[in-house]
């Protein structure tokens, strides 16, 4: 049987079909067969994994996992060794769910104490670990049963295949893991500490495979800060690894790899942002990531054609990711990136790709380089960006919409050349939808464009705004029970109340609702800044001309704001005067009765202490509302 099924599928699968499984499974686990025998049957059963998915599933379907599992109590090391072997190659096909390596609490220890047996053992035990370890939590069970100090000492190993496999053993429990990467930073391996020993296996003579995981290694322990990102292991050997990892001599592969692992090692920080910026002329070498596959000319084998088809929506991710990571800060780093060639008609054409992990790249690029002032002004309006964006935002799932809707928040600010075509395209009822979603992060980004479009607008947006928002929703938002959402929800309500006309308008009809939603916010729980931008939003309303009787004929109002004149927060003090002076402005009609009013509620005697205040800015600001009362 086994030499009948090595290297050959259908013979595999024909065993399968007429039932060799259970029996394998059945004299593995009996008593009475010799090591010998149960030997063999590991090594078939190993040999019938190496073949399809589905045969790795026929297998499942027959509990060849627990099967196995207790196969390693056995003395016999031979024995031992094909049931990892076949264990190792069940663990790595992708059907095979992780937690089945979880499941019994015992098996973990237990192949921790068989590290120790043979340098198979070593390499088929490390394999499982990593791939079988996914999220923090199997990273805890791995690390609580001794991995770190298990598995050290293998990088020393006389066996290639030991270190490497110690290695990405290493790479899995340390990515986002601060608890893991700390450990790691002071671990000895004869004598030496495990950075420095990553490090060696950075350099240029070693396999590429060992180069790239070794860089995993200590990229992620700098994200889980246990590296400085200005230590030497990082800025003179990882970052350059990284780099050469993406140059035209390297696979597809380890392209892809490279530049995706740099990415996430520059992502938080502009120092390395500028250095790997101008390493290798990385900018340009990125652009190569787009001409895959090759023309069909140069390609003869059609292995080869399939083989950069399949590559060719990573290396474009990859590449989108590179950029994005790049342009997170600089401005001159964003100046060249779009100046690469054709590189804004690339990304506008990664929008709308089929694959949603190349659309989701394309759009954090986008919004990457849309953080500068001078593209949103030049080559977004030259390739009109917002019109590809708009087609994104319309049936997006939610990762690609939380990044799309920042964007779109970057292109509706008021010096941006697009905000009017976006307006005219439909953008106002599809913001007002992202603010009755679930997602909180799409609550922000719909409220916030929203806000910057009603930025110094003229009457009909904010009227536009106001229609398709609903005021049951605006009030539904300041009651929202995340901070960001109630800021920008408040934010918006400032900028729709500016300039007096919009102003009067705005209040004539909405009044009684929005002076409301103030009433409450001040009553409410609130921390600091959110009672100064609702002060302020008083403030505006008081700066009406008929607006203004809102206020004085609400007495409750006027006692909150004469409460935050003497609050101890000079911010607050500072925001409730500007709504004083904006009431008893002298030039204004009706302003002798307002005085009066405020005069006989103690607001004068309010001013005279706050005209010797220690902050200047208040000082001279109740100075000011002090002059108008003597005019």
């Amino acid at each position: 049987m086994k030499n009948a099924v090595i290297g050959n599928n259908k013979q595999k699968a024909n065993l399968i079909v007429l039932g060799a499984v259970p029996r394998l499974l059945y004299l593995l686990q009996q008593e009475s067969s010799s090591t010998e025998l149960k030997t063999e049957c590991a090594v078939v059963l190993g040999s019938l994994a190496m073949g399809t998915e589905n045969n790795v599933k026929s297998l499942l379907d027959c509990h060849i996992i627990p099967a196995l599992l207790q196969g390693l109590l056995s003395p016999d090391l031979k024995f031992i060794e094909a049931c990892l072997r076949c264990l190792r190659t069940v663990f790595t096909s992708p059907v095979t769910p992780e937690e089945l390596l979880y499941t019994d609490a015992t098996v973990i220890p237990h192949l921790m104490a068989l590290l120790s047996r043979s340098r198979y053992t070593q390499e088929y035990i490390c394999q499982i670990f990593s791939h079988c370890c996914k999220g923090p939590d199997h990273q805890t069970i791995l690390f609580n049963h001794g991995a770190v100090q298990n598995i050290a000492h293998l990088l020393t190993s006389l066996s290639y295949k030991v270190r490497m496999q110690a290695l990405k053993c290493f790479s899995v429990l340390a990515f986002e893991n601060p608890q893991v990467s700390m450990t790691l930073v002071n671990v000895l391996v004869d004598g030496e500490l495990l950075p420095q020993i990553f490090v060696k296996m950075l350099q240029r003579d070693k396999p590429i495979e060992m180069q790239l995981t070794s860089a995993k290694c200590l990229t992620y322990m700098c994200r889980a800060g246990a590296i400085r990102t200005d230590d030497n292991c990082i800025v003179l050997k990882t970052l350059p690894c990284l780099v050469r990892m993406c140059s035209k001599e390297r696979l597809l592969e380890e392209r892809v790899e490279g530049a995706e692992t740099l990415a996430y090692l520059i992502e938080p920080d502009v120092e390395l942002q500028r250095i790997a910026s101008i390493t290798d002329h990385l900018i340009a070498m990125l652009a190569d990531y787009f001409k895959y596959p090759s023309s069909v000319s140069a390609i003869t084998d059609i292995k080869r054609l399939d083989h950069d088809l399949k590559h060719a929506h990573e290396l474009r991710q990859a590449a989108f990711k590179l950029y994005a990571s790049l342009g997170a800060n600089d401005e001159d780093i964003r100046k060249k990136i779009i100046e690469t060639e054709n590189m804004m008609d690339r990304i506008v054409t990664g929008l709308s790709e089929s694959s949603v992990k190349v659309r989701l790249a394309a759009v954090r690029c986008l919004h990457s380089l849309s953080r500068s002032v001078q593209q949103l002004r030049t080559s977004f309006q030259d390739h009109a960006v917002w019109k590809p964006l708009m087609k994104v935002l319309q049936n997006a799932p939610d990762e690609i919409l939380v990044v799309a809707s920042s964007m779109l928040c970057n292109l509706l600010l008021e010096f941006s050349p697009s905000k009017e075509p976006i307006l005219e395209s439909g953008a106002v009822e599809l913001l007002c939808g992202l603010t009755q979603s679930e997602n909180p992060a799409l609550r922000v980004n719909g409220i916030w464009a929203l806000m910057n479009m009603a930025f110094q607008a003229e009457q009909k947006i904010k009227a536009d705004i106001l229609r398709s928002l609903s005021t049951e929703q605006l009030f539904r938002l300041l009651s929202d029970s995340d901070l960001n959402v109630l800021m920008k929800t408040l934010g918006l309500l400032r900028n729709l109340l500016s300039t007096r006309p919009h102003i009067d308008k705005i209040m004539s009809t909405h009044g009684k609702q929005i002076m409301q939603a103030v009433t409450l916010i001040l009553e409410g729980e609130h921390n600091i800044e959110v009672k100064e931008q609702t002060l302020c939003i008083l403030a505006n309303i008081a700066d009406g001309t008929t607006a203004k009787e809102l206020i004085m004929t609400n007495d409750d109002i006027l006692q909150k704001i004469k409460y935050y004149m003497g609050h101890s927060h000079v911010k607050l003090q500072l925001a409730a005067m500007f709504c004083i002076s904006n009431l008893i402005w002298n030039e204004e009609e009706g302003s002798q009765e307002r005085q009066d009013k405020l005069r006989d509620m103690g607001i004068v005697d309010i001013l005279h202490k706050l005209s010797q205040s220690p902050d200047s800015n208040l000082c001279d600001k109740a100075k000011t509302a002090l002059q108008q009362y003597l005019a």
